[in-house]
Parts: structure tokens; sequence; C-alpha cells
């Protein structure tokens, strides 16, 4: 803690070194999914299991492609 008296730096290199290890444990046990009906499961879980929405998504992505972007915006209605 930095407002305890630690040193920066240090606090630093340990965050630095815990995101590291955060990074590589999420990529071992990553799954790439496979094709328009995993997206849309996916998509589902991400949506508080909110199966209209999880559609939505997964037609969104199916449109853009595996490196495309979706933006959303509050609506104003």
């Amino acid at each position: 803690n930095v407002a305890a008296g630690c040193n920066p730096i240090f606090v630093k290199r340990g965050i630095d070194k815990a995101v590291d290890a955060a990074v590589k444990e999420l990529a071992k046990n990553s799954k790439t999914v496979k094709d328009s009906e995993e997206i849309r499961q996916v998509a589902t879980v991400s949506a508080n299991w909110d199966k209209e929405i999880g559609d939505i998504i997964a037609e969104a992505m199916n449109k853009v492609g595996k490196d495309g972007t979706i933006t959303v915006e509050e609506a104003k209605t």
C-alpha cells in the first residue's frame, strides 16, 4: 500500500506480475468458439441468459466477423 509507505515502483511491479499471471491462466483455460451456434450460446450466457439479446449479439458478431467491432449505444427512447 503506497499510502502506508510502500515503494510505488514495487507496487507497480507486483501488479504487473499479477496481470501477467492472470492473462496466462485465462489463456490456458480459454476455448476457441467454432461455429455460430457456440457464439450464440456464449452471447446468451454473457447477456445474463437472455436468449433474445444473445441472438442479437450473435447475429451482430456473424455480420462483422471474428476481427470486427461492435459498438453498443444507449437509445434515447
